[in-house]
C-alpha cells in the first residue's frame, strides 16, 4: 500500500510540491503577496526557528538594543557591556543569526551594528501583542482593534484586517449562542461576563467603524466589510436579551433545599472551589471497617435453628386494598392584567394604523411603572426565538410591528415621564395582526 506523506519543510526545494500538480502557485494572489513579504516572513524566521529558549534569548538581544534610545549604532565592546550576563559564546552565535538575517546590519567601515527598520518594525508588532493585558481583555479583541484604529489613523486600514475583526465578531457570537444552547448556569454566568468585555470593545470600536464608512476614499470592499463588521456589532449587542431570559428560565427552575436557604448552585460552587473532593471525604469514615469471620460449626448451628425455627410469625404476603388517587387542581397561571391590556392595545394598532407612530404616544398616559413595563417588552417585537414560543410574551412576539429606537432622547409633558428615548411603531401591512392574545404567558 503507497502512503502519502506531506513533504518536510527542511527537505523541501519547491514550493510546487506542497501543492496538486494540475496548480501553479504562482497563479494565486496570495502565494504572490507572501513573496513579496519574504523580507518580513525571514525576519520572523529568524527570531523563532528553534527552541522557546533561543527565541526569547534572541527576542531579549534585540530589545536590549532598542531600548537605547541615545545611539543608533553600537561597537562589539558596547553590546558586550549591556548584556554581560550572557555567554560569549551564546551571544556571539545570537548576532551572527541575527546579522545574516538582516536585523543586524553590520558597518564595516565604522565597525559598528546598526539595528535595520525590519527588526524595528518586527519587535514592535511583537511588542503590541505583548502589550495587550489579556486579564482584562477577556473578548480577545484588544489586539485586532488597535491594529485596525491604528492604520484608521494612519490612513491605511486594510480588507484583511476588517476581516480579521469580523471574523473575531462571529466567533464571539457564536461562542454565546453555544453557552445559552447548553443550559448551564456557570456557562451562562462566564460567557454573560465576557459578553460585557466584548460590549466595552465595541463601544470602542464603533467610532472607528463609523469612520471608515463615512471616508470616501475607501473603496467598495473596504465599506462592505465595515458594514457586515456593524451588523455583527449589532447582532453580538442584542444578545443581552437572550442571556437574561436563559438566566430567568434556570433561576426558575432552581431547586432549595429545604429552609436553609442554600440552592442546588451554591453547593456545586462550593464543590467547585475545592481543587481535590476526595480530600472532603478524608473524616467521613471515623473507624476502618472489621470484617467478621465465622466458621463451618456456626453456619450449621445457624442453619438447623432456622430450619426447625417455628415460622408463626410469618410475613402476610395479601396485596393491600386498593384506595382512590387524591385529586389534585392543578393551578393554571393567569396572563397579568397588564400585559394582557398591553397585547390588547398593540393588536388594535397593528390592526387600525396605516402609518408610523411614536413609541411615547403608545406608551402614554401610564404610571412610571407601567410605562416602563411597557417599554421593556417592545425589543420583543419580532424576536424569532421568542416567537417560537407559547405564552403572552411569544405572541407579542409574533404582532405584525416593527419597532425602530434611536439614538436620542426627547422631553414630555407628562407628570409621571419627563423623558424618554425617540422610537417608533410601524405595521406590518403584509401580515394579519393577532387580535387576540393568548391565556398563558411565560414570564
Amino acid at each position: 500500500m503507497n502512503q502519502q506523506t506531506a513533504p518536510d519543510d527542511d527537505d523541501q526545494d519547491s514550493l510546487q510540491a506542497y501543492f496538486k500538480p494540475d496548480v501553479s502557485p504562482d497563479d494565486m494572489e496570495e502565494v504572490f503577496r507572501l513573496k513579496r513579504a519574504q523580507p518580513v516572513l525571514q525576519a520572523f524566521t529568524a527570531l523563532f526557528h528553534g527552541g522557546a529558549d533561543g527565541v526569547l534569548v534572541r527576542l531579549l538581544v534585540l530589545r536590549e538594543l532598542m531600548s537605547d534610545t541615545q545611539s543608533s549604532a553600537f561597537t562589539r565592546a558596547d553590546i558586550n557591556t549591556r548584556l554581560g550576563y550572557l555567554i560569549p559564546d551564546s551571544l556571539e552565535t545570537v548576532l551572527a543569526r541575527l546579522r545574516s538575517h538582516g536585523l543586524l546590519a553590520w558597518d564595516a567601515a565604522q565597525g559598528v551594528y546598526r539595528i535595520t527598520p525590519v527588526a524595528r518594525n518586527v519587535v514592535a508588532a511583537i511588542d503590541g501583542l505583548l502589550g495587550m493585558d489579556q486579564a482584562e481583555d477577556d473578548a480577545d479583541m484588544g489586539y485586532v482593534l488597535s491594529q485596525v484604529a491604528g492604520s484608521q489613523a494612519v490612513g491605511g486600514v486594510s480588507i484583511e484586517q476588517l476581516h480579521h475583526l469580523l471574523g473575531r465578531l462571529v466567533e464571539l457570537t457564536e461562542e454565546f449562542r453555544d453557552a445559552i444552547a447548553s443550559g448551564s448556569e456557570f456557562r451562562l454566568r462566564a460567557a454573560q461576563e465576557k459578553w460585557h468585555a466584548a460590549c466595552d470593545w465595541v463601544e470602542k470600536g464603533s467610532e472607528i467603524i463609523h469612520a471608515i464608512t463615512t471616508d470616501t476614499r475607501a473603496d467598495g470592499a473596504t465599506h462592505r466589510a465595515a458594514q457586515a463588521i456593524g451588523r455583527a456589532q449589532s447582532a453580538l449587542l442584542n444578545m443581552q436579551g437572550m442571556f437574561s431570559r436563559a438566566l430567568n428560565q434556570i433561576e426558575r427552575q432552581r431547586v432549595h433545599l429545604g429552609q436553609s436557604g442554600l440552592s442546588t448552585t451554591d453547593i456545586k460552587t462550593w464543590l467547585m472551589r475545592h481543587e481535590d473532593l476526595a480530600s472532603l471525604a478524608g473524616d467521613a469514615i471515623s473507624l476502618p471497617v472489621t470484617p467478621m469471620f465465622i466458621t463451618p460449626s456456626e453456619m450449621i448451628d445457624v442453619a438447623e435453628t432456622e430450619l426447625f425455627a417455628d415460622k408463626r410469625n410469618a410475613v402476610n404476603s395479601v396485596l393491600p386494598t386498593g384506595e382512590n388517587a387524591a385529586v389534585t387542581a392543578s393551578e393554571v397561571s393567569i396572563m397579568p392584567a397588564e400585559l394582557d391590556a398591553w397585547l390588547t392595545r398593540l393588536s388594535s394598532f397593528a390592526a387600525e394604523s396605516a402609518g408610523s407612530t411614536k413609541v411615547h404616544d403608545t406608551l402614554l398616559p401610564a404610571s412610571f411603572a407601567v410605562a416602563s413595563y411597557r417599554a421593556s417588552l417592545l425589543p420583543l417585537l419580532g424576536d424569532e426565538s421568542e416567537s417560537a414560543l407559547q405564552g403572552g410574551t411569544a405572541t407579542m412576539a409574533r404582532l405584525p410591528l416593527e419597532f425602530a429606537p434611536k439614538d436620542a432622547m426627547v422631553k414630555l409633558k407628562d407628570p409621571h415621564v419627563a423623558a424618554m428615548s425617540v422610537a417608533s411603531l410601524t405595521p406590518k401591512t403584509d401580515i394579519q395582526p393577532t387580535t387576540q392574545p393568548d391565556t398563558e404567558h411565560d414570564r
